[in-house]
């Protein structure tokens, strides 16, 4: 985060946005990562109620939760898991967008977990982010409209079948569009493809992985 704004102290930016909640198992967190949250005071504008919350004591600091019982989910999921449960947001999942940022790069494994958590909660959009690309569900329910914002990401994308081979896959506003094509590992997949469009239509039979590259600012 102290990256986006390099103008200004990390501690300036790390008070100011403050994570409502810290979950997982606690083994890639560092001791005193954890104790800084949770002793962080959210800093407000105005000086007399960050005074007065000092004054009676009152607790604004990160609630960090220890998950480490659980060992069949990852920290993603348990924290994909808490914000499905959110009563603000319980109804509304279908329209709820989640940025996972960091999601990608690093092990292959974690990345693996990651994209499991995508069809786990495949009714959930959920954008997995690295400095170079982003991952989303395109799920066979419905057809998919996605709108390319050229400046910050493509022309490099693709689609990849996640839950078993495509027997029908069709696309539009690619360079090499698929028109009822079959997609599978050991066969065909749509890699390196480019978006032509700003906008492009995927429509198919199986559920498919997205994936467009991110450009580099400044």
């Amino acid at each position: 985060m102290p990256m986006l704004f390099p103008d200004e102290t990390a501690l300036a930016v790390r008070q100011r946005y403050k994570p409502e909640l810290i979950k997982g198992d606690m083994d890639s967190v560092r001791e005193e990562v954890s104790q800084f949250y949770r002793a962080l005071i959210l800093h407000l504008d105005s000086s007399f109620v960050s005074l007065l919350a000092e004054v009676l004591e009152i607790h604004m600091g990160t609630r960090v939760v220890d998950a480490s019982d659980d060992q069949d989910t990852t920290d993603l999921h348990k924290c994909i898991a808490y914000i499905r449960d959110l009563p603000n947001l319980k109804n509304e999942n279908a329209s709820t967008c989640v940025l996972v940022a960091g999601a990608l790069g690093g092990r292959f494994d974690h990345e693996a977990g990651n994209i499991n958590v995508l069809c786990h909660f495949s009714s959930t959009q959920i954008v997995l982010l690295s400095d170079d690309c982003l991952i989303q569900l395109l799920p066979s329910s419905h057809l998919h409209e996605i709108h390319i914002h050229p400046t910050i990401e493509g022309p490099h994308c693709g689609l990849v079948p996640i839950r078993g081979p495509s027997k029908s896959s069709t696309t539009t506003g690619l360079q090499w569009n698929l028109s009822d094509t079959e997609m599978k590992f050991g066969g065909l997949i749509s890699t390196s493809n480019l978006a032509k469009d700003e906008i492009v239509t995927v429509r198919s039979d199986s559920d498919l992985l997205w994936t467009v590259s991110l450009k580099k600012i400044g």
